[in-house]
């Protein structure tokens, strides 16, 4: 990565579950999972949804993490819901004794104490895995956080704020010297003490990941679920002063196509707004910021159209009859 630059790329864009749905597979079907490199090559990853195999997957095949490397990473865990834990007994990388995994995540009054150690101890036992966590070799460090607090990684600033979610949830704010990124995932609009919140954690950042995983429509009809919308997200983009929203936690049952609709109504309101897709990176340094959609996602398009034609081909000419 250049000097003075920072690298956020998006592993897991999906909430609830994941999506093996072909009609989703532009945008991807994993479960949250950012990972976010800073000037100084502190590596950062936001949630531990089932985009979490994937940055593993990623990192041994660019020699990250493996047998001949080490690799140590903080871990800012926004709650406890499964989606956003899932993927943890799937990252390879907490197999490796030579890698280092600070934990950051805030006490349940549910859990109490280690709330995020105890939630990684029970996915793993019996009988719901066939390992438990003394598998994982991996030195592990856990920090208890809450909304208000700031610390310094690395050379970021980190701020945790509370969200309007249902058994808590934290927003993060990641100040580097390259840009402000703002993860807000999994929040309600509409009360004043959290939208205030929301708003002052957004002020001013480069790139803001917010929720989205409803329509307006859908939003209005779901109160208590803990959710946002694209117009939401758009309203707070103007009134915090933005530079580029990312509208994150797409609905398992949206598809690529619902997605490119969402896009263009939130692109008529405000221009700099990303739909985030699996693959996708966005570089901030020199006060600007680029965007990089692999190319891949494109032949998945490709491949998705041809099923979908080929599953009409067969409703309309009916089951192939069985050779005698």
């Amino acid at each position: 990565m250049p000097e003075h630059t920072a690298k956020l790329s998006f592993w897991g864009v999906r909430g609830s579950t994941p999506s093996v749905d072909p009609e989703t597979w532009r945008y991807g079907g994993n479960t949250p999972c950012l990972e976010l490199t800073t000037p100084n090559g502190s590596r950062f990853i936001l949630d531990c949804g089932t985009g979490l195999r994937m940055l593993g997957k990623g990192w041994a095949e660019a020699g990250v993490a493996g047998d001949a490397a080490a690799v140590e990473a903080h871990i800012f865990v926004t709650h406890y819901h499964w989606d956003h834990i899932q993927g943890l007994p799937f990252f390879a990388p907490l197999y490796w004794t030579k890698n280092r995994f600070h934990f950051y995540s805030f006490r349940s009054e549910f859990l109490g104490s280690g709330s995020l150690e105890r939630v990684l101890e029970a996915q793993m036992a019996s009988p719901y895995f066939p390992v438990d966590l003394s598998a994982m070799s991996a030195a592990r460090e856990f920090t208890e956080i809450a909304g208000g607090d700031r610390r310094t990684v690395g050379d970021t600033c980190v701020t945790a704020r509370w969200l309007n979610h249902p058994q808590g949830c934290l927003g993060y704010r990641f100040e580097t010297p390259a840009g402000t990124i703002v993860y807000a995932t999994d929040n309600e609009p509409g009360a004043p003490e959290f939208d205030r919140a929301l708003r002052e954690l957004a002020a001013g950042a480069d790139v803001l990941v917010n929720d989205a995983q409803f329509t307006p429509e859908q939003l209005a009809q779901r109160k208590g679920w803990g959710h946002s919308s694209w117009l939401e997200g758009v309203r707070l983009a103007k009134e915090a002063g933005v530079r580029n929203l990312v509208l994150f936690h797409h609905d398992p049952d949206s598809s690529d196509k619902t997605m490119d609709a969402i896009l263009r109504e939130a692109r008529e309101q405000f221009e700099n707004t990303w739909a985030a897709s699996e693959g996708m990176v966005m570089t901030l340094g020199a006060h600007k910021t680029r965007v990089e959609i692999p190319a891949a996602r494109e032949g998945r398009r490709r491949e998705a159209i041809s099923m979908r034609a080929a599953r009409a081909e067969r409703r309309k000419t009916g089951p192939a009859r069985q050779k005698r």
